[in-house]
């Protein structure tokens, strides 16, 4: 059945680490650049082609366990009290693809100073974690204010003074080697830098199908819904309605899970909106809306920088645009809004109004149907696929509380780290 969806691994992974690090200027593009040096290293220790692979992609996803904006600045200065944290939340979200077992190993040990770790990781991957350890650090020690080949050689010896101690002299040594050339340092700062692994990165032959993808989406979905408690079961709703929604309509088997992965990736651009914003307990003012309108537009432009599925980033990105044009943010009126764009503004609306927000619980039957007719009425939804919803409301909204339930088990269990743990 899931033939028809192909595509390249690497684009996937390195639009969603683009897409983690959008939501400030000051962690622009810092996974890119730790995944570039630790690639760089790895060619120079002359890793296996394998090992490269995991480094790259551990690399680029290092810091998905930081799931919130807040989380991420502290990390990424430096400041935050427990870095391990971190750590072993992000191993649990990449183990659960048995794809990404190896990077999910680095990512729990990238952390870990190199006197403490001898005894911990197994032995080949303690070379790797420490490889994306510096990285890391290196990243992090550049000051984006300033031409880089003014300040190479301060990153450089910042470097060499781990050695030993933080660091392994081995991975230190490989660095001394790549840091004599200039452009090794130029393309790291450079602003062409993600195209340049688009092209040329390691991972390059890496296809997935349909099936592989939804188990990524998922991943992310995670990613997106867990940094909030408000939002933790949000985008499972959303794909288990739009999902059935669409197999009510007859779509096909490929299209309904096609609709599932939209659903799971809805979102994606509340990445890049602060959790004081997802969070607030009460209706955003005029200046907070307009942060939260640019959500669907980065969900849109990081979707479609995957290549390959210009569908499911169409169905995805067009949740908040209305029949009658007065949407946002591209003011798409009926004329060009698709059935799947339709489907998913009705689950998108229906997910929203039956789940608690920090500000009102979760609505009854009686009281979202009242609204969405409403909706129905001025233009805003799909007709047809409201009448859907209505006449198989029960079904829905059961299939739907079923799977909310099991993302709410899951965030409990494996998100929030308790201190006893």
């Amino acid at each position: 059945v899931y033939q028809n969806v192909s595509i390249n691994l690497l684009n996937l992974i390195l639009s969603m680490s683009d897409a983690m690090d959008l939501a400030s200027s000051e962690l622009s593009q810092h996974q890119l650049r730790t995944a570039f040096v630790a690639w760089e290293l790895g060619k120079v220790a002359a890793l296996p082609p394998a090992a490269i692979d995991d480094v790259f992609i551990a690399s680029l996803l290092h810091d998905i366990g930081a799931l919130s904006l807040e989380d991420k600045i502290e990390v990424h200065r430096g400041e935050s009290i427990d870095t391990e944290r971190h750590c072993i939340v992000g191993e649990r979200v990449l183990e659960t693809l048995p794809l990404f077992g190896g990077p999910a190993k680095i990512v729990r040990f990238h952390h870990t100073p190199w006197h403490a770790l001898s005894d911990r990781a197994g032995k080949p991957y303690a070379l790797l974690s420490q490889i994306v350890q510096l990285a890391d650090v290196l990243e992090r020690a550049i000051d984006r204010q300033t031409y880089i080949l003014h300040q190479h050689r301060g990153l450089a010896s910042t470097i060499s003074s781990l050695s030993g101690t933080v660091l392994s002299a081995e991975v230190v040594e490989i660095f001394e080697s790549v840091s004599a050339r200039e452009d090794f340092w130029l393309d790291l700062a450079s602003p062409r830098l993600y195209s340049l692994l688009m092209r040329n990165g390691p991972s390059r032959s890496i296809e997935i199908d349909l099936a592989l993808l939804t188990q990524i989406s998922k991943l992310f979905r995670d990613i997106i819904d867990f940094r909030s408690r408000f939002t933790a079961t949000h985008s499972s709703g959303v794909a288990t309605s739009a999902g059935e929604i669409s197999r009510l309509l007859g779509l096909t088997e490929t299209e309904s899970g096609m609709m599932e992965v939209a659903g799971n990736l809805h979102d994606l651009g509340k990445l890049a909106i602060p959790n004081s914003i997802l969070n607030k307990p009460g209706p955003l003012d005029a200046k907070e809306a307009a942060l939260m309108r640019q959500h669907t537009y980065f969900t849109y432009t990081v979707l479609n920088s995957i290549g390959g599925i210009p569908q499911i980033a169409e169905w995805a990105a067009f949740h908040h645009e209305r029949l009658d044009g007065s949407g946002y943010p591209f003011h798409i009126g009926e004329k060009k809004l698709s059935i799947g764009a339709r489907i998913m503004a009705v689950a998108d609306l229906f997910t929203a109004l039956a789940e608690d927000r920090p500000y009102r619980g979760g609505m009854d039957q009686k009281r979202v149907l009242s609204i969405m007719r409403d909706m129905r009425d001025r233009k805003f939804i799909d007709a047809i696929v409201f009448r859907v919803l209505e006449e198989n409301y029960g079904e829905i909204h059961g299939l739907t509380q079923q799977k909310q339930a099991e993302a709410q088990q899951h965030y409990e269990e494996d998100f929030t780290l308790s201190e006893a743990r």
